[in-house]
């Protein structure tokens, strides 16, 4: 059997004002049906009572009976609508408003895309909403456009005219009155024009937010390679440490334990900061990739006023790093597998001296691969000494030279920084001794005390290995510490590892290994020194030379 509500049309179960499915139905006395909410609203907004539709006036406002019939057929109608809605959900969601489209004002519960926008009412409305200005003679009048976004925002508070010109004198959006008033000398352009610059700013910022996105990208590629060169370095040298502990046995245990442990620490550190810089990356991508997705959204909107509305807010670029001097530093083993095995050595046959010199000389090589140009930096050089043309060689000499005390030079030390500073990574220079009784050499951190004597230490800023006239070698720590030499050098090679906080001396000549200063760490640039000491009447006049490095 049918149902009232398959009898009637959903039509018929519309109120005429707010064509939805009747609320509360109440019958008027010439027999037209509204919700009462309505009729009452309507009533109140008018002088005079009469029928919406038929327009028959009553003097006295009738009083309103609920119409039972059409209240039953109404709801029966209602839940079965609801039952479809639910049968067809998807279908639903698929036919709703997008973002960007402007929906109706008056529907209730779904986004449905509006047909036009009205100046008088200041509102939205959908296809069937919009029948009221096609059929009552008051709202006829009313002046239709295309549907726009927030419209009370984009009718001129003063003229109620629509905004579609934008005053570059001012900075505001005016109506066609406005420049005829207040904006009449005023340069203005029509929003479409003015809209039209904007999407070209926007062009040019997206452009701008997709090679940020490429540089991050290109970084985090650079950055998983360093740690698979890394790696590779890693599993290279554990495999070198195995074939010696293996040979060592159980004398080395301990150590093979304790190397293994600052090898895999090392390139924990390594990938740990690996890790936290690819993080950020990511991060700033994605903030980019969204804020890309908004411009290109904004971009290809429609509708001209909300994309200039929107664009100062969009224009921003989000707050990022910059990463173009970022790296991340490839681990090298200068020293731990050596270290190691000096460590043991005493208690080792021969096979442990000819293991730790291969190692030494492993690490050596390694050292050298790190080589830069170091030349002399004259304004630090203390007035007796003489640097040579080419700022890489110097000696004491008997008579001072007239030059300015500056606050760099030295004095009354004899010595001289390099003219190259270093704030980060690893560094390695040679230095010729040959024929000298006396030297220092090294490295000292820029804000070294330049005035009165010269103590060196680490403590005073100072990494450095001496020379004395007896013909014995000092670390210069803190208590000097004598370092016993196969043979004496005739050249230096030194090594610095900033972030690893290590400074190495190497004998250039053997390819082994004399001094290493370790676990320091170094806040500030640092500097290559030198200091000739003395002449002592000749004796020690031979000079100091940076000599090129061949690897």
């Amino acid at each position: 059997m049918a149902t009232a509500g398959s009898l009637l049309s959903k039509e018929q179960l519309l109120c005429p004002i707010c064509l939805d499915l009747f609320n509360h139905p109440v019958s008027t006395p010439c027999g037209h049906n509204f919700c009462r909410d309505c009729i009452n609203t309507y009533w109140q907004s008018a002088s005079l009572s009469q029928c919406p539709l038929c327009k028959q006036k009553f003097y006295l406002r009738p009083e309103l009976k609920v119409n039972s019939f059409i209240s039953e057929v109404a709801s029966q109608f209602k839940m079965t609508v609801e039952e479809k809605d639910e049968n067809e959900t998807s279908t639903v969601d698929q036919t709703s408003g997008h973002k960007g489209e402007v929906s109706c004002d008056v529907c209730i519960g779904k986004r449905v895309r509006a047909l036009k926008s009205c100046l008088d009412c200041l509102a939205s409305f959908c296809d069937a909403h919009l029948n009221p200005h096609h059929i009552l003679s008051t709202f006829k009048k009313h002046h239709l456009i295309n549907p726009m976004m927030n419209i009370l925002d984009r009718v001129c508070k003063k003229h109620e005219k629509l905004l579609d010109l934008f005053c570059h004198t001012d900075q505001m959006y005016v109506c066609q009155i406005c420049i005829k008033k207040d904006h009449k000398a005023h340069h203005t352009v029509p929003i479409e024009d003015e809209s039209r610059d904007r999407r070209a700013q926007i062009a040019r910022i997206n452009e701008e937010v997709e090679e940020m996105i490429d540089s991050r990208l290109q970084k985090i590629s650079e950055i998983k390679q360093t740690v698979q060169l890394s790696r590779g370095n890693t599993e290279r040298e554990i495999e070198e440490s195995l074939q010696v502990f293996d040979k060592l046995l159980h004398l080395v245990q301990r150590g093979q334990a304790e190397l293994v442990e600052v090898i895999g620490a090392k390139q924990r550190h390594v990938e740990h900061r690996a890790s936290g810089l690819i993080v950020e990356l990511e991060k700033e991508i994605s903030e980019l990739r969204k804020k890309s997705t908004e411009l290109k959204h904004l971009s290809h909107t429609e509708d001209e006023l909300y994309l200039l509305m929107s664009f100062p807010a969009l224009s921003t670029l989000p707050t990022t790093k910059d990463w173009y001097d970022t790296c991340t530093e490839n681990t090298l083993y200068v020293g731990v597998v050596s270290r190691e095995v000096r460590t043991v050595a005493c208690q080792l046959d021969e096979t442990v001296k000819t293991e730790a010199k291969r190692l030494c000389e492993i690490e050596f090589q390694r050292a050298q691969q790190c080589a830069v140009d170091v030349t002399l930096d004259p304004d630090t050089a203390h007035p007796k000494l003489v640097l040579s043309e080419n700022k890489k060689q110097v000696y004491h000499g008997d008579v001072a030279l007239s030059l300015p005390d500056n606050p760099q030079r030295f004095y009354p030390g004899v010595s001289v920084l390099g003219k190259e500073g270093f704030s980060s990574g690893r560094f390695y220079y040679e230095v010729q001794v040959k024929g000298k009784t006396e030297w220092d050499i090294g490295v000292g951190l820029e804000s070294v005390n330049r005035k009165g004597g010269n103590i060196l230490n680490p403590e005073r800023g100072y990494w450095t290995l001496g020379m004395r006239k007896d013909k014995t070698c000092w670390a210069l720590n803190s208590t000097p510490i004598r370092v016993p030499l196969v043979e004496k050098p005739q050249k230096v090679g030194v090594y610095v590892d900033l972030e690893g906080g290590q400074v190495s001396f190497y004998n250039v000549d053997s390819a082994s290994h004399i001094y290493s200063f370790t676990g320091y760490s170094f806040s500030e640039r640092v500097f290559p020194y030198f200091n000739p000491r003395r002449n002592h009447g000749g004796v020690n006049s031979a000079p100091l030379i940076i000599s090129p490095v061949s690897v």
